[in-house]
């Protein structure tokens, strides 16, 4: 099975890069912070990509055999809010009416959507040492998605694909070996209902399963591992991942440093990939945030063998 851990660009180091080749952990995953402000974190890492000492830990990962890959939310990058005092109609409108750069862009405006294509094409170029898989997501949000007379009616799951194609078939004539995630992840985890382009792969990202509370907490995760069937009908196997959060500190530690102690749910875990593998998986990841230097001056090093070890044939 190909496995994936994921860190902050500034939680990389050669003794993490080690640690996942001695735990046959096959590829770093980069995740610049998300939330509201990605798009400025994805400004700090392309900054970064640029120097000669971070090119440097990515070379040694690449002759480590641990492959790189980026995951982004990336909308916010994309469609620079610059644009928005010259050409508003760019940007989405919310669900109040009201047209703001906050969150994505207005999929139904050409000119937005190129511009969108067209800098995602330039970001793949930045991505240094990048695999052919490529992780532009939307924005972060609950309601990110534009409401305007055209968009609408089209559901959030549909607008994602929409953008997601686009921007396949742009990095495509960039790169023909391109292979672009849809991103199912709380409103976009209900399968689309218009057709993939050709190199769209499913990336499933139970988020709900660790946020919902109240009564309605067991009804959600149920309902999402419900959609997973459908979801892999949509999309099939190919190519299909698994974006989890069992080693996610920055979760655990509601995003806020210093970070708390982690705790491992190793019988969770277990069970969550014995899940995956019958379903067919074959790229399970987790995010392993919050755990860099400054985890193990307080704490020491986490532990990955157990995410090794249910991971095996």
């Amino acid at each position: 099975m190909k496995t994936q851990f994921i860190v902050h660009p500034d939680e990389i180091s050669k003794e993490r890069i080690d640690e996942l080749k001695a735990c046959k952990i096959n590829c770093l995953g980069i995740h610049p912070v998300g939330g509201k402000n990605a798009y400025k974190t994805l400004e700090d890492l392309v900054a970064l990509l640029k120097t000669e000492s971070f090119r440097s830990l990515l070379d040694y990962a690449k002759d480590s055999a641990v492959v790189i890959e980026y995951e982004l939310h990336s909308m916010g990058y994309l469609m620079p809010k610059t644009l928005y005092n010259l050409h508003p109609e760019y940007f989405r409108v919310d669900k109040d009416g009201v047209r703001n750069p906050d969150y994505n862009f207005c999929i139904s405006n050409g000119e937005a959507m190129e511009i969108v294509c067209e800098n995602a094409v330039t970001l793949a170029q930045n991505l240094y040492n990048s695999s052919d898989n490529y992780y532009f997501w939307v924005d972060d949000g609950h309601d990110v998605f534009c409401h305007c007379d055209k968009c609408k009616s089209i559901s959030p799951s549909d607008q994602a694909l929409i953008i997601t194609n686009a921007v396949q078939r742009a990095l495509r004539k960039f790169n023909p070996n391109a292979k672009c995630a849809y991103l199912a992840y709380m409103c976009t985890i209900t399968p689309p209902t218009i057709q993939k382009e050709k190199g769209v792969f499913l990336e499933y990202a139970p988020f709900e399963k660790y946020t919902a509370k109240g009564e309605n907490a067991p009804t959600l995760i149920e309902q999402e591992q419900a959609m997973l069937t459908p979801l892999l009908e949509y999309f099939g196997k190919e190519n299909a991942k698994v974006l989890e959060y069992w080693y996610d500190n920055s979760l655990y530690s509601s995003w806020k440093k210093p970070p708390k102690k982690f705790t491992l749910n190793e019988k969770q875990m277990q069970n969550d990939i014995d899940f995956y593998k019958q379903k067919g998986f074959s790229y399970v990841s987790t995010f392993g945030c919050y755990l860099g230097k400054d985890y193990e001056n307080l704490y020491g090093k986490p532990d990955l063998t157990p995410f090794t070890n249910a991971t095996k044939e």
